[in-house]
């Protein structure tokens, strides 16, 4: 680019001309990666949202002692598989890239050769002929036995996942009573028994769940979001569907809504396993080939990340319980419905990640600065459509989800912030979607440990001086921060985006 002009001026090519829109090759690629990537993002929220609105018809309690376990599994499961999923992601699209390089070069190879076997064919008697037809058909098995992709990324994958799962399990089994003490839930609290009831049931789709989301990093790797969005719209349909049966019919409860929701993450799972085998060999010759210690290394700088970032809803969360079931009741409706809208946005990121990792394995660094700008335009323009729908919608179907005034009250205080910071949140998503698409994960760990630092100190400060308010405020701050902070790593051109001073 040109000497004179600011590196984070890249975000902004073509803006005035609304390039962001334009279905060329690039503009179909990203849609056709991140529409069905959002949508399966957004399928597990709101079945969680349905769980929400059936046991906000149990009682207030009962919801809000559902909204700790949900927070404690959800971030526990964050902590467990996302840095995977992400370095996942990742690995896959560098290494399915590199793969489909060298399988071309040897398809070139390969016809070259046979130019020069028709020229001999010329030359060979017809029992030759025959030999050579023979030898034609087994070439073909052999091509169709090949059509599986050897991809050693989504096997280390698997198998870590797998582990997770289970040490997952066996931790909130075990050791569920002291974690819901942590979040505010003391042996005289009312919500005790049912948060205690579904956080233990939950658990024990662990490693269906880890196992799942796994293989949905795999397939966005492969940049086919497609079949999860699939696999995950048949299981959540499951959940919806079972839900009301255990929870009222079997009258189970909050327990029947645990039931309902890990019978539902085994389905997806199985319906993912059974479609990836299909496309890629899922066990490699040896153990060197799965590339453990590669994921290790990169895995824990998105742990160190992760556990930041999960210090921050998770002490939100327990803010809001220890002020009372009311405000934790509706400080979980405002959060479900808060992510699952901003999740709309991880679908740019997916699609960010996978074409941005397969163009800096090409070093292609133009498609990957035209992809950082076009993400990012249409993150912000998403934002600030979701900002209206919820800034509207969520005032007027609160009652979806409650009838209790106290709650809706809450509720209320909330939609400013939950409505408003949906472009901020767009922003960061997708900036963190640009980072691991570059395997910029040094930068992307150091610098959410910085944010962390300084918004578990206004979640803190605001809340005790705010209440309700304070935590929303707080979290509004947190976001900001977020973004700035991906801004900031292409602004300054360095990392991998050093290119941008050129």
């Amino acid at each position: 680019m040109d000497g004179g002009r600011h590196p984070l001026s890249v975000l902004f090519q073509g803006a005035s001309y609304g390039l962001a829109f334009k279905l060329d090759n690039l503009g179909k690629e990203i849609m056709g990666i991140a529409v069905p990537g959002a949508l399966a993002l957004m399928a597990d929220p709101l079945a969680s949202l349905v769980d929400t609105a059936f046991i906000g018809h149990i009682g207030p309690v009962e919801l809000a002692a559902v909204g700790v376990s949900i927070a404690v599994f959800n971030q526990v499961s964050r902590i467990a598989i996302f840095p995977l999923v992400s370095v996942t992601t990742s690995f896959v699209a560098e290494e399915d890239v590199t793969s489909s390089d060298r399988q071309k070069v040897e398809t070139n190879k390969e016809s070259e050769h046979n130019v020069s076997d028709s020229e001999m064919d010329e030359l060979i008697s017809s029992e030759d002929t025959s030999a050579t037809s023979r030898k034609s058909s087994l070439s073909s098995l052999v091509n169709i036995e090949h059509n599986r992709k050897s991809i050693p990324s989504v096997s280390t994958s698997l198998l870590l996942a797998g582990v997770l799962g289970l040490l997952q399990t066996l931790l909130l089994v075990f050791y569920s009573k002291p974690i819901l003490d942590f979040m505010g839930l003391k042996p005289d609290s009312g919500m005790l028994n049912p948060a205690l009831q579904y956080l233990v049931l939950r658990s024990l789709g662990a490693p269906a769940t880890l196992l799942s989301l796994a293989m949905q990093g795999v397939f966005r790797g492969l940049k086919d979001t497609k079949t999860p969005l699939y696999a995950t719209v048949a299981g959540d349909a499951t959940n919806i569907v079972l839900d009301p049966i255990f929870m009222f019919v079997f009258k189970y409860g909050v327990s029947g809504a645990a039931i309902a929701h890990v019978i539902s993450q085994y389905f997806i799972a199985a319906i993912l396993l059974w479609r990836l085998r299909l496309h890629v060999d899922l066990l490699q010759p040896s153990l060197k080939h799965l590339q453990i210690g590669r994921f290790l290394k990169n895995g824990f700088l998105l742990l160190a990340r992760v556990i930041a970032a999960t210090c921050c809803i998770t002490l939100s969360a327990s803010m809001a319980a220890r002020l009372g079931s009311t405000p934790m009741a509706a400080f979980q409706i405002c959060l479900q419905i808060w992510l699952a809208s901003s999740l709309l946005s991880d679908g740019l990121a997916f699609a960010a990640q996978a074409i941005l990792a397969g163009a800096f394995a090409r070093k292609d660094y133009s498609k990957a600065t035209v992809t950082a700008s076009r993400v990012l335009q249409l993150g912000f323009i998403l934002g600030l459509l979701l900002s209206v729908l919820l800034g509207v919608g969520l005032r007027l179907g609160s009652r979806l989800f409650t009838e209790d005034k106290d709650v809706l009250h809450h509720i209320y205080v909330a939609t400013p912030f939950v409505a408003l910071t949906q472009p901020i949140n767009a922003l960061a998503f997708v900036s963190d979607g640009v980072s691991y698409g570059a395997s910029d994960f040094a930068y992307a760990a150091y610098s959410m440990i910085l944010v962390a630092i300084a918004s578990v100190i206004c979640i803190v400060t605001l809340t005790s001086y705010s209440g309700f308010l304070g935590i929303w405020i707080a979290l509004s701050i947190y976001m900001s921060l977020r973004m700035f902070a991906g801004f900031w790593r292409i602004g300054s051109a360095r990392g991998p985006w050093a290119f941008l001073r050129s």
